[in-house]
């Protein structure tokens, strides 16, 4: 029996489905039943090491006799992830190392994915599993997954308002939309540059890419640790990449991870979207009882395609409520479905109708985003930027998929037989 993912290809209503998510730290709520630590920037919950929770990893440590711990390449609520040197076989790779006790289905998922028969996407798209064991430790039994390691997180290229060069946008963007017509969306990350960075010793790593950079963990009561739950020191994430305005079209390659969320609309109904709210679509919103379809990620896919091609996010606020994102939506692509409108009870502190705003306030159209976001920001480098053509087509396509009704938003096979994408 084929997998879902693989039924996908030929079935869009059967495929596997996952919502963006980004690695994130647990909320920054205070334990109440252990000791407590000293903040430390840009790293894991330091009281997520106790039993049930993270592993504690400390450099040059040794996993199944063979992966030696080189660097920390990030952390989430659920996993802390790390570049280790395989010595038997003389490469780096990503070990996933979960929270004790923890299930996931990224493995079973990245699996069904290499499997299919029509997998050439996936040879570029999806990392491989390498590996996959469990490591008993303090805090438990921990579900290790073992892959081919990444570069660094487009979000985490595109910070400080930086920019693709237009033709490596064009790419990524084109590569994303092939991987949510066959799986939709995961993490999205740059890759390493393949087996380069395997010749590479580990100084010469270190050399290239900087030090790790370790903080000891201390108790704000200044008590010494003395659970072998808690690691000694704590390790910010090494940074591998590269600014977005320095990526070439042959280094523009896409990599999709954390697909431990997905699921088959056909076989699990999900109400919830765990998209972040510049990029959820509406309905969760307005028709919360309607469970998500392949149409919740057509919207997150083209918030993430102006993000690639511009600098600015198409909705572009600071910490948004639910209200701020509503209004510029309405703002940029136009009136809400009337039902929606009439359910909305935060409306008229920004309209006085359905698309009109209050007297003063000045919207932020789609047109001016266009140009703030994408083509703005390159006509004032003296890039290359989008002609009359292309313009048009990429505008159109965009509004077309940021429709408010799912059922009028396009396939990811239309989006593919676009103008905008064929052209």
């Amino acid at each position: 029996m084929r997998s879902l993912a693989c039924h996908f290809v030929k079935k869009q209503s059967q495929g596997l489905q996952c919502f963006a998510r980004t690695l994130r730290p647990f909320r920054r709520t205070i334990a109440t039943d252990g000791p407590l630590y000293e903040h430390i920037n840009v790293v894991e919950r330091l009281d997520g090491y106790r039993p049930g929770g993270y592993h504690p990893v400390q450099l040059n440590d040794k996993l199944q006799e063979r992966y030696s711990i080189i660097e920390k390449l990030g952390y989430g609520s659920y996993s802390t992830i790390w570049l280790a040197r395989d010595e038997k076989l003389s490469r780096y790779v990503a070990v996933k190392i979960g929270i004790a006790n923890h299930s996931s289905k990224e493995a079973q998922v990245l699996e069904q994915l290499s499997a299919c028969p029509t997998n050439d996407w996936s040879d570029r798209l999806i990392p491989l599993v390498l590996d996959r064991f469990e490591l008993t430790g303090p805090n438990g039994t921990h579900s290790c997954l073992v892959t081919t390691p990444a570069r660094c997180s487009l979000v985490e290229a595109l910070k400080d308002y930086d920019l693709f060069p237009l033709n490596a946008a064009r790419s990524l963007a084109a590569q994303l939309i092939i991987a949510v017509a066959h799986i939709h969306l995961g993490n999205l990350l740059l890759q390493l540059p393949g087996k380069d960075i395997d010749k590479l010793t580990v100084n010469e790593l270190y050399k290239k890419y900087g030090d790790p950079e370790a903080e000891p963990v201390v108790r704000v009561d200044k008590q010494p640790i003395t659970s072998l739950s808690v690691p000694a020191y704590a390790y910010t994430p090494a940074w591998l990449g590269k600014p977005a305005e320095e990526v070439t079209l042959s280094e523009a390659k896409l990599m999709l991870t954390d697909l431990g969320t997905a699921f088959s609309p056909a076989h699990e109904t999900r109400l919830q979207s765990f998209t972040p709210r510049k990029t959820r679509p509406p309905e969760p919103r307005f028709d919360p009882t309607t469970p998500l379809s392949y149409a919740s990620d057509i919207w997150s896919l083209g918030c993430i395609i102006w993000e690639i091609l511009g600098v600015r996010p198409f909705l572009d606020i600071f910490l948004p409520e639910l209200d701020d994102v509503t209004a510029n939506q309405i703002d940029a692509l136009g009136p809400l479905p009337d039902e929606w409108w009439d359910a909305w009870d935060g409306k008229w502190k920004r309209f006085v109708a359905n698309g009109q705003p209050t007297e003063g306030r000045q919207p932020w159209t789609f047109d001016q985003r266009f140009e703030d976001a994408i083509q703005g920001p390159r006509r004032r480098r003296k890039w290359d930027t989008m002609d009359e053509r292309e313009s048009k087509a990429f505008c159109e396509l965009i509004k077309d998929i940021l429709k408010f009704r799912p059922g009028e938003r396009p396939t990811a096979e239309d989006i593919l037989r676009s103008q905008w994408m064929t052209e």
